[in-house]
């Protein structure tokens, strides 16, 4: 089934791979591709710069392991000259650490052999993704903010404990417990209802063990996010139901994940995402507190969703922001989709359950019947939904999202 956009854009795409054999397969692969792709070939990375260096390549798809230039290095290259330019590794490296490292230079990661339409999809999706990240509303709006906020230095210091040789799921614990506050709010979250542990966690060593680490690590950023902005002047409690509906958002969107899909990496991604949602609006208020107390007092009296009344005042909505800024602190490209259309998931084009799917539905849900920062109830999107056939479950969903806050009350 082809489920090319015909409005899609032609790509340029660059294969670099040092096995001929592969190139020309890869050729052979996307023969029938000519509407969407014009694909080009280098057997090196220095091959490859040379081409870039000639003429413009929307994507560039590289195998890891490659004499001369390793991909891992041709796509840090490339990451530092064409920032806007697609990265993806298609490698049947298994290395473990390897895998891990790449995450910080590529957009995508797939494994050899790949099916054809994977290859494909993976190719527009991405593109889509990095389309929307670099309109020009969103140049004209951060060309207006001072600086975005670097990646919390503790959540640094994590990851380059899991990324080491000997890493230790113990001393990810004690880093944790060497910022007090983090350690509190660690500690408040695991022993709350959301996550019905079976006895307190008095340590951040036994929570990083119990909950494992990706939920830690999403903890921790989403902590780390909150303390930097907690200081910022907005109208009613608008930081206090934000943090909420991000919790909120966050555990729902895992148990419709887990309701849909077995697979864990979503599953932890889909909660990871929901914490993180919401976190453009964080930028927006503290860049523009003047404009954005207005723009919220404006969604409150007009009844109207915060991101509409964003975009009409400064061209841009808090999830763009907070898509870009996840981007540029390298976050897995699932999580940010998943930001940067949770209102309006049909705009993605994806008919597979996904982060997105169970983050939009987590936010419908989360906007029902309370006092969030925007007070407008939202709506889905049925027809995405009806997509996945998927449309006729929310009254299940919304027993999940009773059950949760009964249990979190």
């Amino acid at each position: 089934m082809n489920n090319t956009n015909p409005h899609e854009i032609k790509r340029n795409v660059l294969f670099v791979d040092d096995e001929p054999m592969v190139l020309q397969g890869l050729g052979r692969m996307l023969r029938s591709e000519r509407n969407n792709f014009n694909t080009s070939f280098a057997a090196s990375g220095p091959e490859a710069l040379s081409l870039l260096a000639k003429e413009h390549f929307d994507v560039v798809v590289t195998d890891i392991s490659m004499p001369q230039m390793t991909g891992l290095q041709l796509l840090a290259e490339v990451r530092d000259l064409y920032p806007d330019t697609v990265r993806i590794i298609l490698s049947g490296e298994p290395d473990l650490e390897m895998s891990m490292k790449s995450v910080n230079v590529s957009h995508r990661f797939l494994n050899k052999p790949c099916d054809p339409e994977v290859l494909k999809s993976t190719i527009l999706r991405t593109c889509r993704l990095s389309d929307f990240l670099r309109n020009d509303s969103m140049k004209k709006t951060l060309t207006r903010i001072d600086s975005l906020p670097s990646m919390p230095s503790i959540y640094l210091e994590i990851t380059e404990e899991l990324q080491s040789r000997d890493a230790s799921i113990q001393r990810v614990g004690k880093i944790i417990s060497r910022d007090v506050a983090l350690t509190s709010k660690i500690l408040q979250l695991v022993n709350s209802a959301y996550f019905s542990l079976p006895r307190h966690i008095s340590s951040p060593e036994h929570a990083a063990i119990l909950l494992g680490i990706n939920i830690i690590k999403s903890l921790v950023l989403v902590s780390q996010i909150f303390k930097k902005f907690e200081s910022i002047d907005m109208p009613g409690n608008f930081m206090q139901s934000l943090w909420s509906h991000n919790i909120l958002t966050g555990n729902l969107a895992k148990a419709i994940a887990k309701e849909e899909s077995r697979d864990q990496k979503i599953i932890d991604n889909s909660f990871i995402a929901g914490l993180l949602h919401d976190c453009g609006k964080l930028i927006l208020a503290s860049n523009f507190s003047e404009e954005y107390r207005e723009i919220i007092l404006n969604s409150y009296e007009d009844s109207r969703p915060l991101w509409s009344v964003e975009e009409e005042t400064l061209g841009i909505s808090h999830a763009e922001v907070g898509a870009y800024l996840m981007e540029l602190w390298g976050l897995p490209s699932n999580i940010i989709e998943a930001i940067a259309f949770h209102h309006h998931p049909s705009m993605y084009g994806d008919k597979d359950f996904s982060p997105l799917t169970a983050v939009h539905i987590a936010n419908t849900l989360g906007h029902e019947d309370d006092d969030t920062d925007d007070g407008f109830q939202m709506d889905f999107d049925f027809n995405y939904l009806a997509d996945m056939n998927l449309e006729n479950k929310t009254k299940s969903w919304g027993i999940i999202r009773q059950n949760i806050i009964n249990g979190a009350a």
